[in-house]
C-alpha cells in the first residue's frame, strides 16, 4: 500500500532544466519515475503551464512529461538562424527531449499547435507511441472554424493590412481574448488571469513575438501536412481519445467529429460549453475521462 508521505511525493509537480542540442529547456514533470507516461506539448498561446493542474491529477499512477517549447515559457530563445520556428523543427525538438529522457514508449496529448508538432513526431516515431489523447487539434481542412479567416486572408494576399490582424493578436489583450473570448461570462470566471498576465510578459520579446506571428503564417504551409496526419491515425489506429470543448471558433465541434473518418473507434466527449481551453473551465468533468482512457490504454 502507498504510504500518504509516497503519494504526496509521487503527486508533485517537478520543475526541471535539460540541456538539448545548446539549449536550456524547462520541463515539468509528475508522477513516478518507472510509470506508464504521457508527454503533454502545449499549444498557443501558452507553455508547460496549462498542465499544471492536469499533471498531479495523474501523478499516482502516470508519469507525465511537458516541456517549454524553445520560444515559449521558460525554455530558451534562439535566434531563427540558429532554430526553424517552423512545425518540423519544433517535431525534431520533440524527437530530442523524448530520447534526452530515453523514454521509449508513451502517450501524447495533442492540443492547438501541439497536434500538429505531435502528430509529425508520432509519423517519426510510431513505434513509441501507445495512445493518443487529442483535445481541440485540427487536421480537417474541411472542418476548419470561421476564426480562419483572418488567418486565411493573409494566406491568400499578403500584405501589410492583412498581417496586421496577426500582429495585433500577439498581444496580451490579444492573448486574453483566447482564453476567453469565446465562451460564456460564467465559465471564464473559472479561466485564471495569469494565463496571459504571466505569459505575455515573456513572450514579449522582437524574436518571441516574431515566433508567435511567423507560425499563424506557417499554418499554410501545415495544410498540406494534413493528408499525412490523416493517413497516420488511418494506418496506424493507434488508441485514441477525442475530448473536445465545441465552444471553439477555429476548431468546433465538425473538427472533432472529422476524426471519425479516421479513428472511427475513437471514443468522443464534446463537453458542454467548454471552448480551446477546457481543462481551465471543465477540468473535474474532464479528468475522469482522461483517466479511464488511460487506465485501459496505457498501463
Amino acid at each position: 500500500m502507498t504510504s500518504v508521505n509516497e503519494s504526496s511525493a509521487s503527486s508533485r509537480v517537478l520543475h526541471r532544466r535539460i540541456e538539448i542540442d545548446g539549449l536550456s529547456i524547462f520541463y515539468r514533470e509528475s508522477g513516478p519515475a518507472h510509470a506508464p507516461v504521457l508527454l503533454l506539448p502545449h499549444g498557443y498561446p501558452c507553455s508547460s503551464y496549462q498542465y499544471r493542474r492536469l499533471m498531479p491529477a495523474l501523478a499516482d499512477r502516470w508519469r507525465t512529461l511537458a516541456p517549454d517549447f524553445p520560444g515559449f515559457g521558460y525554455s530558451d530563445t534562439p535566434e531563427p538562424a540558429a532554430f526553424g520556428y517552423d512545425f518540423d523543427a519544433y517535431a525534431r525538438f520533440l524527437g530530442r527531449f523524448t530520447e534526452a529522457l530515453e523514454l521509449r514508449e508513451y502517450a501524447i496529448w495533442l492540443h492547438d499547435y501541439g497536434s500538429q508538432i505531435g502528430l509529425r513526431h508520432a509519423i517519426a516515431h510510431p513505434d513509441r507511441i501507445r495512445a493518443v489523447i487529442i483535445q481541440n487539434g485540427d487536421i480537417y481542412e474541411d472542418a476548419l472554424g470561421p476564426k480562419y479567416e483572418t488567418i486565411q486572408a493573409f494566406w491568400n494576399a499578403p500584405s501589410v493590412q492583412t498581417r496586421q490582424p496577426l500582429e495585433a493578436a500577439v498581444s496580451e489583450e490579444g492573448f486574453r481574448d483566447e482564453f476567453v473570448g469565446e465562451i460564456s461570462s460564467q465559465r471564464a470566471e473559472r479561466i485564471p488571469p495569469d494565463l496571459w498576465k504571466l505569459h505575455w510578459p515573456l513572450m514579449n520579446t522582437p524574436v518571441r513575438r516574431a515566433v508567435a506571428v511567423g507560425l499563424m503564417e506557417k499554418l499554410k504551409e501545415n495544410l498540406a501536412w494534413f493528408p499525412n496526419y490523416q493517413r497516420y491515425l488511418r494506418e496506424k489506429h493507434p488508441a485514441t481519445l477525442i475530448l473536445w470543448g465545441p465552444e471553439d471558433g477555429y476548431m468546433p465541434a465538425p473538427a472533432a467529429r472529422a476524426y471519425l473518418r479516421d479513428v472511427p473507434d475513437a471514443e468522443l466527449h464534446l463537453l458542454d460549453g467548454a471552448g480551446h481551453w477546457l481543462l481551465e473551465t471543465h477540468f473535474e468533468e474532464a479528468v475522469p475521462i482522461v483517466r479511464d482512457f488511460l487506465a485501459r490504454q496505457l498501463t
